[in-house]
């Protein structure tokens, strides 16, 4: 059964998800908000839920570099890869589809990496947000791109950008 939180955060509530013992999603509203499944249930105290909290309030106060959750990532084996290569783009950096291609063995596959980074379901945790377009462009984000400079700006220690005008951004629970 999946279980789930919300969590305030500075860029916006965070829906959390677990399947009891890992966690298995970190989604955010975006042009296409989650929606919350009949058979889910709220449970805002379990202690994964807890560890969870503690680590995204120090992240977004610039004190964690990395998460260490228990996390199952459900998708295909090339998802699966390019999520585990997103979990190597170190904190303040960036990379774009085309480095993540050739650092899989396929440099013709950036597409391919491309849509594999948006179906991450680990928001944040999995920092598909370090990933830009060839051009230096920030490029789709499913939680928006006002979202991804924001975190791009906290992690390089830039002022934060305003995420004003991002009323469709917002999670309705």
């Amino acid at each position: 059964m999946t279980t789930y939180t919300r969590l305030d955060s500075p860029i916006g509530p965070l829906l959390l998800t677990s399947d009891g013992e890992a966690l298995t999603g970190v989604l955010m509203g975006g042009s296409e908000s989650p929606q919350i499944a009949q058979d889910w249930r709220r449970n805002d105290d379990l202690p994964l839920f807890a560890a969870a909290r503690t680590q995204f309030t120090r992240y977004f106060a610039g004190e964690l570099r990395v998460f260490s959750l228990p996390l199952s990532l459900i998708g295909t084996p090339f998802q699966r890869r390019v999520w585990q290569a997103l979990a190597a783009v170190a904190y303040g950096q960036t990379t774009t589809y085309g480095r993540l291609a050739v650092a899989l063995g396929m440099p013709t596959a950036s597409r391919a990496v491309g849509l594999a980074n948006g179906q991450n379901p680990l928001a944040i945790v999995v920092p598909c947000h370090r990933v830009i377009g060839a051009s230096g462009a920030l490029t789709g984000y499913a939680g928006g791109l006002p979202r991804k400079a924001w975190l791009l700006a906290l992690e390089q220690g830039r002022p934060l950008p305003s995420l004003a005008g991002t009323e469709q951004l917002r999670l309705t629970l």
